[in-house]
């Protein structure tokens, strides 16, 4: 085994009946890195995690979390890591300063110093002033903060983040990744992030590719980018399927079809432009050149857009959880 990784998976699968849904994992993740865990809907990302984090039992293989065995040493694992979760798992009527006492009980945290830790992790998220407030009056985006100050009350080694910004507005997810990257440093802990957004996993120092189950890509985002390689020029056309067959028969180029617009992938994208223009003639409405993207080189691995629909996957279902101590209202 790795003795700088925290995180090391060895041909880790799981099955639900008929359906694999992860198939042969192998990876590792050092100490102190922003992982990015990217992947099409279904494709084992959320199962991933929920063995990680022991809520699964995985059907073969094995993964170390902080040096502890997910299935052998389930109570370690889970004292090693923090997780913030898509669904809210907050409790509404209790104030933001009783959700962590209260989580602080849970993990055992000395009351002297997680009244310090409280207090230093509700200033750093913007929510010192906001601390005797009920959980129920927050924004979303201020329970989101609020969770990932959770997450870190007792010093994870390990903070799980699934899907951190979903259903936030873009000027607080940016805000939100402010924070974990502050946080990361500050605290030194390693984040495994899963993200439906480019922007976020160009974040992280290494991203890798979930598909079907199976580990397409593991690499930098930058590294990721350079294997599209060339430009790539995105054509608007009347008629993507007209327009798809003359580019085959005239330049024997293969387009690539999303929301109507065809993207090629090209040497000297500058001095083609013409050619096709040419070629194409009414058919074309708008042009545009770039260099590749996160999201062309995850297109190009998967062959499919990480927001298409692909086969449900039963074990991405999250498990139930009940939220502690509700009250009715």
């Amino acid at each position: 085994m790795n003795e700088a990784a925290v995180i090391e998976v060895e041909q880790l699968s799981k099955r639900f009946g008929a359906t694999e849904a992860v198939r042969g994992l192998s990876f590792s993740v050092p100490r102190g890195e922003l992982f990015g865990f990217l992947g099409p809907n279904g494709a084992g990302k959320t199962t991933t995690i929920h063995m990680l984090c022991t809520l699964l039992a995985p059907t073969s293989g094995r993964a170390l979390v902080a040096g502890y065995d997910t299935v052998r040493q389930p109570a370690q694992v889970r004292q090693a890591i923090g997780v913030v979760f898509q669904d809210p798992s907050l409790d509404e009527y209790l104030t933001a300063q009783e959700n962590l006492e209260f989580y602080a009980l849970c993990y055992h945290v000395p009351r002297s110093l997680a009244r310090q830790r409280i207090a230093e992790l509700l200033q750093l998220v913007e929510l010192g002033e906001r601390r005797r407030s009920l959980v129920r009056t927050f924004s979303g985006g201020m329970r989101r903060r609020l969770e990932l100050a959770r997450g870190l009350l007792h010093r994870p080694q390990v903070l799980f983040l699934d899907e951190p910004t979903l259903g936030l507005d873009p000027q607080t997810r940016a805000r939100m990744w402010e924070y974990i990257a502050e946080l990361q440093r500050l605290e030194g802990t390693t984040v495994f992030a899963t993200t439906h957004y480019m922007e976020e996993a160009e974040r992280c120092q290494r991203v890798a590719i979930i598909d079907h189950g199976q580990l397409v890509a593991l690499d930098t985002p930058a590294a990721l980018k350079a294997h599209v390689g060339g430009d790539v020029i995105s054509l608007q056309v009347r008629d993507p399927a007209v327009a798809s067959q003359l580019l085959r028969q005239a330049h024997g180029l293969e387009p690539q079809t999303r929301d109507g617009i065809l993207d090629l992938r090209v040497q000297q994208g500058d001095a083609l432009i013409p050619q096709l223009m040419r070629t194409l003639g009414e058919q074309t409405t708008a042009v545009s050149l770039r260099r590749p993207t996160l999201e062309d080189a995850f297109l190009a691995l998967t062959g499919r857009g990480l927001r298409d629909p692909g086969p449900q996957e039963s074990g991405d279902a999250t498990p139930q959880r009940r939220p502690w101590g509700r009250r009715p209202s």
